[in-house]
């Protein structure tokens, strides 16, 4: 079954069902701290994603720290028409192996600045809560980014790591158009934030989509039949799982980014979308 090409953001920002997670453009290794081995190699990617066609990259001040959005301003801006970018607030990384919460209303505020001139930008068209902060309630930092959007400097709200109980607190204080959580094949614990989205008519991006896989045999079986990779299959199977799903793999080689775009024309039977 075919799944739908384009999604809506906000009601007013369209782009492809496949964006683009900046995270491994940056330091090599998982922790994506520092600067890229290949800074040319970095912005050549960029670049090509998009020449093909994607049109939402998601960033965040945390990758590198401040790495990923200076890149892509270095290797985009001034941005072609109809290129959305979104990024995200409210983590800091004081070393390679820390990712530490802060949604303080003043961090946020500071955070969204320094984001808007990585980014040469004077509206962030996506900016995200990145974390629920335990010692700030959420009201306050949702509260802080819709000052933000008052202010123009916003144009969408989204949030990160988030529950549906949280997501309807924050929709309470604004209007919320994206849900970005850990979701994939192996880690389907956000379905119910999945399905709420899809209610809402709000997007849903998941991190790591290819984090992990379901059963080898079942998924193998798939690849086959379509003559595909299992990555490509993975993500193919979370286009199907929703018109809400906007998947956002990211990559340091233009090799791998060119396999998973492909992925948009890899379309599931019922049946294997039910075995996988």
């Amino acid at each position: 079954m075919a799944h739908p090409a384009t999604i809506a953001i906000g009601g007013d920002i369209t782009v492809d069902r496949m964006g683009f997670g900046a995270l491994h453009i940056v330091g090599a290794g998982a922790s994506s701290f520092g600067a890229p081995r290949d800074r040319a190699g970095a912005i050549a990617l960029l670049r090509r994603v998009v020449e093909r066609g994607a049109r939402l990259i998601d960033t965040a001040d945390s990758y590198g720290p401040y790495v990923s959005e200076s890149l892509i301003a270095e290797a985009l801006h001034p941005y072609p028409a109809g290129l959305a970018i979104a990024t995200k607030g409210g983590l800091v990384r004081p070393s390679a192996g820390r990712w530490d919460a802060d949604c303080r209303p003043a961090h946020l505020r500071e955070a969204c600045e320094g984001s808007l001139k990585r980014l040469k930008l004077d509206r962030i068209d996506l900016y995200q809560l990145h974390t629920v902060d335990p010692r700030v309630p959420l009201e306050e930092s949702v509260g802080a980014l819709a000052e933000l959007q008052r202010q123009g400097k916003v144009r969408h709200i989204g949030l990160s790591n988030v529950d549906a109980r949280q997501i309807a607190r924050a929709r309470a204080i604004a209007t919320i158009v994206s849900v970005q959580n850990h979701y994939n094949l192996a880690d389907r614990s956000s379905d119910p934030v999945v399905d709420a989205c899809e209610k809402a008519k709000m997007a849903f991006l998941p991190w790591y989509p290819l984090h992990g896989r379901t059963s080898a045999r079942r998924i193998e079986a798939v690849a086959k039949a379509h003559k595909a990779t299992t990555s490509q299959v993975a993500l193919a199977w979370l286009l199907r799982r929703s018109p809400a799903m906007l998947p956002i793999p990211g990559t340091a080689s233009l090799d791998h980014f060119e396999e998973n775009w492909a992925a948009r024309d890899l379309a599931l039977s019922d049946d294997e979308f039910a075995a996988l």
